[in-house]
């Protein structure tokens, strides 16, 4: 008995340094903050072992909704660098993002994209659409960014993170390649995206699918009656197939439009669940930008096929 208590202590023991060490070695790591899971998932990629990085918004939250908790605040204080979408994404963060810029490397990652290839937001006058991750080409430009900024707070390691960097842009080329060949199985009447909000504007143009939204770029404002009779006109005069719920916005809206369209002599069905704002469950495929790209094409094609 005396051994095995003698043992467990030396267990004890052990445990405690291996964790106490893997703290320090965490510690002395680039503590980065990111806010959705897609700017989350790239700047762990390209950081590599020489970032920690933590997300907010974890799967099934809405970006355009979130408010900060005391939590957030104490994780953006502590971090080296913090990375966000901007293009008023994350609507109820901004002061508290340029506040911190003044002091620390903050970060709007869809502002490196040039101005005149984004759209004009439909919700908010003077902003452009923030969704850009849904055009691959364009959240290339992005990785891109996320690099350049490690690099000058890290130039020791900066051919690490372009390397990184490259190989993970070579990866959304040929996703873009796979998305555009699993959209080009539609024929072009068939390519309309009916969805609760409209995320998917850049997917659209970019991927030549007429993209409707019950409610606008933002979930702050609920969709009106008048909203859900003009769309439910619509799909049932094109005899729209398939309609799509999303991860992050409530699907009730999305079924008051279903039974609409039902009521006028047309039974559209719910395609299956698209991830928009927010991706999958942390550890899985769809946890991935990568996977989350390649998540909705197939639920779109297979649904409108």
């Amino acid at each position: 008995m005396k051994m095995n208590i003698k043992n467990l202590v030396v267990m004890i023991v052990i445990v405690w340094v291996f964790s106490a060490s893997k703290g320090m070695a965490e510690e002395k790591k680039i503590q980065v903050v990111a806010t959705i899971g897609q700017i989350t998932d790239m700047a762990q990629i390209v950081g590599g072992d020489n970032v920690h990085v933590q997300g907010l918004m974890g799967p099934g939250v809405d970006p355009h909704l979130y408010k900060a908790t005391e939590s957030d605040v104490n994780k953006l204080a502590k971090a080296d660098i913090i990375f966000y979408g901007g293009l008023y994404l994350e609507a109820k963060m901004d002061k508290i993002f340029k506040s911190m810029s003044r002091t620390k490397t903050t970060v709007a990652v869809s502002e490196a994209i040039e101005k005149d290839l984004l759209l004009d937001s439909i919700s908010y006058a003077g902003h452009h659409d923030p969704h850009v991750w849904f055009d691959v080409p364009l959240w290339i430009k992005t990785v891109e960014a996320v690099a350049e900024t490690y690099a000058e707070y890290d130039p020791a390691n900066k051919e690490g993170y372009a390397e990184r960097a490259r190989q993970y842009i070579s990866e959304l080329e040929t996703l873009h390649a796979y998305v555009s060949q699993r959209a080009h199985e539609l024929p072009d009447a068939q390519r309309v995206l009916v969805t609760a909000h409209d995320a998917f504007r850049y997917f659209g143009r970019q991927y030549n699918f007429e993209v409707l939204g019950l409610q606008g770029i933002s979930t702050e404002t609920e969709a009106g009656t008048k909203d859900v009779i003009r769309l439910a006109n619509f799909i049932a005069e094109r005899k729209i197939k398939a309609i799509f719920i999303e991860s992050s916005v409530s699907e009730r809206n999305i079924k008051a439009v279903q039974d609409a369209v039902k009521a006028k002599g047309w039974d559209v069905k719910i395609g299956g669940e698209l991830f928009s704002d927010a991706m999958g469950d942390e550890g899985t495929f769809e946890g991935t930008y990568k996977g989350m790209v390649t998540h909705n094409i197939d639920t779109i094609v297979d649904a409108l096929r």
